[in-house]
């Protein structure tokens, strides 16, 4: 029967389709035995077996997964299916089981590991259970047992256990390491514990304790259950009751405030008052005093402590010392020895906070450690304080700056060597300077000297006999004594003091006062260091000086020398008039005799400046001066002779 029963429809066979209509065509003709003729047959397959056309063999090389790989032909010459080369299932799976070996010869044993020991193999690896016991308290009020959680570590290297106890804080017991590390025995007959042993959920007796462990770490739980050890559910971790408790924040009883904060700050909004206060640092080294101004927010209580800077006051521009905060006033007993470095202040360790109460004029408050006096307000302030308590007393406290209190030199007493003034530079400066002159009364009063006889007051007959000439240097204040000599009185004159500024009875080294023209009127007292004198007469120089320059001197001083000197004037007015007619050769000789012998008193004077000064004048040596030149030379050297004597008047009648 054509066509053949393993010829099946492929719809991929290019023939396929040609044969489903031209197959019955083909049949008739070969049961009509009608011969093929070339170029005429409808298709090449199929054919019967005796009209193959494909003669080449299947292919069997191939590529799978990118490896070349060969496989059994399924189709023989003329395309025919060979059954032959098809293996069944079970032949196939035979077949896959023995390809390795086919293919890689027949498996070796592997070698043995090498023997590592067991305290190498378990090196470092310990075994740790969480576990507790629990200890009786007889003597508390507060605890009867303790619960005291402890860590049981078992060595593998060595088969040794520990257990240690973590430290607590303030706990009052020794802790650390309970048992140190050794094998723990088991019972009496000499076992020890091993790790097969230990488990979840269990009691464990060492050394008389017996310890409840409740949990392992991962580590310990992966290494028994390697073991074949089934592991008990994990138990929680009982805590210390007593522990527990201390560690609660104690409850504080608070009765809530009736106070609406909302309603403060609402009205008192933007309300502050203002403080002006000072810090007195200057207890510590390079203290002073700073200004500040305090304001007190009236909507939060809260206070900010700002300073004031002055201009080149040498401080970083940072005006805020304290930010705006509540400020505590008082501390509960527990805080007060915490050091306030470290203190986080909140409501549960200030017992009461600055208000508006605790600020006042003229009263110091201190803020966080630091001590301020407010010394005055400003407006606002004082009118708050007055509707809201009624307060008027705000007077400002002056806190200016007092100069310092000088404190007084203590001045040794004058040892009498040198001047007193030139003294006390020593006691002023460690190198003295030489005491200032008054250069211009030197230079106005030079040579002009003030000349008095005096005599020495003393109880001694002999002694207020003795006659002096006391002369008053003004360009220098000083005062000279000087003693005529007289012959076979069995005293040696001569310079009875020299130059020098005399002080006052009782005048002092602080104050020291001296004696001058005016204090030398005729008849008084001059007390010369514990010697006193009584002047019983003067040169009419002085008068002269006085009358020129009576505003100087005492209206009292310039009489007195009037009422000594008009009894003079008087007898040489009288004199004169009397020697109307002139005088004579004989008279002038006598004038000069007497302006000699009055000269002889003042030794001290210098002769010869005086006759050099003459000599000079005299320019053509005739032995003759001018009357003007004799008189300016008179008054240049202060010649202490009378006026009587020396007279303008006289002497113009004798030098006609």
């Amino acid at each position: 029967m054509w066509p053949p029963p393993e010829q099946v429809f492929d719809p991929q066979h290019p023939c396929s389709t040609a044969w489903a209509w031209e197959g019955g065509l083909a049949h008739l003709m070969n049961s009509l035995n009608i011969p093929y003729i070339p170029e005429t047959a409808v298709c090449d397959v199929p054919m019967p077996p005796s009209r193959k056309s494909a003669f080449h063999r299947s292919q069997t090389l191939g590529y799978r997964n990118g490896f070349a790989c060969s496989r059994l032909p399924t189709m023989g010459i003329g395309r025919e299916r060979l059954y032959v080369n098809q293996l069944s299932q079970a032949e196939l799976d035979e077949l896959s089981n023995k390809r390795p070996t086919l293919t890689y010869g027949q498996a070796k044993q592997a070698p043995p590991s090498d023997f590592i020991p067991a305290h190498v193999a378990f090196d470092k690896k310990v075994l740790k259970f969480d576990a507790y016991f629990q200890e009786d308290v007889p003597i508390s009020t507060e605890e009867h047992f303790r619960i005291r959680q402890v860590g049981i570590y078992y060595y593998l290297e060595d088969d040794s256990m520990s257990v240690m106890e973590p430290i607590v804080e303030n706990s009052g017991i020794p802790q650390g390491k309970l048992i140190k590390r050794q094998r723990i025995p088991k019972n009496d007959r000499g076992d020890h514990y091993h790790w097969k042993d230990l488990n979840r959920g269990m009691n464990i007796t060492i050394y008389g304790k017996t310890f409840r462990i409740v949990d392992c770490d991962p580590f310990t739980q992966v290494f028994l259950e390697s073991q074949g050890i089934e592991l008990n559910p994990p138990e929680k971790m009982i805590f210390d009751p007593y522990t527990e408790l201390r560690k609660m924040p104690m409850r504080m009883y608070v009765t809530p405030s009736s106070f609406d904060q909302l309603k403060q700050f609402l009205t008192f909004d933007k309300q502050v008052l203002r403080f002006y206060a000072i810090w007195d640092d200057t207890e510590n080294m390079f203290g002073e005093n700073r200004p500040f101004i305090i304001h007190f927010y009236l909507a939060d209580d809260t206070v900010e402590v700002r300073e004031l800077h002055e201009r080149n006051d040498g401080r970083d521009p940072f005006p805020v010392l304290i930010r705006r905060q509540r400020l505590p006033k008082s501390f509960v007993d527990k805080m007060k020895t915490f050091p306030r470095c470290v203190l986080e202040i909140s409501n549960q360790e200030v017992l009461e906070w600055y208000t508006v109460k605790d600020f006042a004029v003229g009263k110091p408050i201190t803020l966080l450690g630091r001590s301020f006096f407010i010394y005055d307000c400003d407006e606002f302030t004082r009118q708050f304080y007055y509707e809201k308590f009624g307060i008027t007393d705000f007077q400002p406290v002056d806190v200016k700056k007092k100069p310092p209190e000088e404190v007084p030199q203590i001045i040794p007493p004058y040892n009498g060597y040198g001047f007193l003034e030139d003294s006390l530079q020593n006691c002023f400066s460690l190198l003295p300077q030489p005491p200032r002159k008054n250069f211009i009364k030197m230079l106005e009063n030079d040579h002009k000297v003030l000349r008095y006889q005096v005599a020495l007051e003393s109880p001694n007959p002999e002694e207020r006999k003795r006659q002096f000439i006391l002369s008053y240097f003004l360009s220098t204040d000083m005062i000279s004594i000087y003693e005529p000599p007289v012959r076979n009185s069995g005293i040696i004159g001569g310079k009875y003091l020299g130059k020098t500024k005399v002080p006052k009875p009782g005048s002092t080294t602080d104050n020291p006062v001296y004696y001058e023209p005016a204090d030398l009127t005729i008849g008084a007292t001059v007390e010369v260091f514990g010697h006193r004198f009584i002047i019983t007469d003067a040169d009419e120089y002085v008068l002269n000086y006085m009358e020129s320059n009576a505003e100087s001197f005492p209206a009292t001083t310039l009489q007195s020398l009037r009422d000594h000197f008009a009894p003079r004037r008087t007898a040489v007015q009288a004199a004169e008039s009397q020697s109307a007619a002139g005088m004579g050769r004989q008279e002038l000789e006598e004038l000069v005799k007497q302006v000699q012998e009055q000269l002889k008193h003042h030794n001290y004077l210098s002769n010869s400046s005086m006759r050099e000064a003459f000599l000079h004048h005299d320019k053509d040596s005739s032995g003759f001066l001018d009357k003007e030149e004799f008189f300016a030379l008179c008054n240049r050297f202060n010649l202490p002779v009378s006026d009587a004597l020396v007279n303008k008047k006289r002497i113009n009648q004798l030098c006609k």
